[in-house]
């Protein structure tokens, strides 16, 4: 899917040209798991794989939704009431059509037509790339001058509240926020953000997707949330000032370990030191280090396994076959199946690749499904 396949679509379906094209990207997170929702850091980047988005006003105040990927039509109804349907993908563009009105913005009926080659349940957020392109759409449709950083919160706050997905920020913050051959650091307490190069001759990102799909992910991750809450409970009773495992020192919580139950311990534990490896990992891109980065990447998988305990045997098998062979390797993502994220010389890639999926299959005897990314702009208009 490209610029001009979407256009073909919008013009099929529509009879007329788009006002405006939008490219989103997906995104991957280069370390930083289960940090959000302990007021840590995130450092994620916009990739490659996107979602392109048509879009132009109508005057009756109904919305039109083609989704190309599906072969899929939605209309609303004449009402000019957002309503939530049973085509769940619809949602997700209705949901921000909704937040954004209830913001006090204007926002008139639209055609839309969407498609894309971010992978669906492969970790990479391709639902918070359609909403990020359906509001730069609407921003620039009905010139509602949204700074960045809003359209961000709207993008979450549909999610949350018209779809119902409980999710953070981070994933329509990277594809806004995106900047070609760069991570960014992301404050989840502040919304503050820093840049870190990731530019090289030398090194490249690969995904490889177990084919495992989340399938325990909602329950657990309510469960470890908790888990985390409990933690902060306990040290709270030794100092005020503690809001979240942010505010922990690896130290400060080894000495009160006997308050918790062990499973507590571990999963405080992970996140205090989850939180100090984002930290270190700016440090060595900044030093152009990406022996040391792809070593934080190894210690934040043992830790997801040992610690927090959402990894599968797949991911493990996975990290496995990297460790001692390229930089890093981690499960990336929520856990409970997913994608790995591995660090390497772009010189390895072929020899790497045949010959994981080859293990892989002798292991699953199934194929492991490659993906080569790059780290580009966020949102934008083609």
């Amino acid at each position: 899917m490209d610029a001009r396949i979407i256009q073909q679509h919008f013009q099929r379906h529509f009879q007329d040209a788009p006002t405006v094209v939008v490219r989103a990207p997906g995104r991957i997170n280069l370390i930083g798991e289960h940090t959000d929702y302990n007021g840590g850091f995130v450092l994620p980047a916009a990739i490659d794989k996107a979602i392109w988005l048509a879009a132009s006003a109508r005057t009756d105040g109904r919305f039109a939704f083609y989704a190309a990927d599906l072969d899929s039509f939605y209309l609303s109804d004449d009402s000019n009431t957002v309503f939530q349907t049973e085509k769940k993908w619809a949602n997700y563009l209705q949901g921000v059509i909704s937040e954004t009105r209830l913001s006090g913005k204007n926002i008139g009926g639209l055609n839309v037509a969407f498609g894309g080659d971010v992978p669906i349940g492969a970790g990479l957020s391709s639902s918070a790339a359609l909403e990020s392109g359906m509001l730069f759409a609407i921003n620039d449709i009905y010139d509602l001058g949204l700074p960045d950083m809003e359209m961000v919160r709207l993008a979450q706050r549909g999610e949350n509240h018209f779809v119902g997905m409980n999710c953070g920020i981070m994933d329509m913050f990277t594809s806004i926020m995106g900047r070609a051959r760069h991570v960014v650091r992301l404050d989840c307490r502040s919304l503050e953000y820093a840049y870190f190069p990731f530019e090289t001759d030398k090194y490249t990102l690969l995904l490889l997707d177990s084919g495992v799909k989340h399938q325990l992910v909602d329950s657990e991750y309510n469960t470890r949330r908790k888990e985390c809450e409990t933690g902060v409970k306990i040290l709270q009773h030794h100092d005020l000032t503690i809001q979240s495992l942010r505010d922990v020192t690896p130290d400060f919580l080894a000495q009160h370990r006997h308050e918790m139950s062990d499973t507590v311990y571990r999963r405080c534990r992970f996140v205090v030191e989850e939180i100090a490896r984002v930290e270190a990992a700016c440090t060595a891109l900044q030093q152009g280090d990406f022996e040391a980065v792809g070593q934080l990447m190894y210690n934040g998988h043992d830790g997801l396994d040992q610690l927090y305990e959402v990894c599968v045997p797949e991911t493990n098998f996975l990290v496995e076959q990297a460790r001692g062979r390229i930089a890093g390797a981690r499960q990336m993502g929520g856990g409970f199946g997913g994608c790995t994220i591995n660090l390497l010389k772009k010189t390895q890639v072929d020899a790497f690749v045949k010959d994981v999926n080859q293990a892989y299959f002798n292991a699953f005897q199934q194929s492991a499904t490659v993906y080569n990314i790059q780290i580009t702009d966020g949102v934008s208009r083609f």
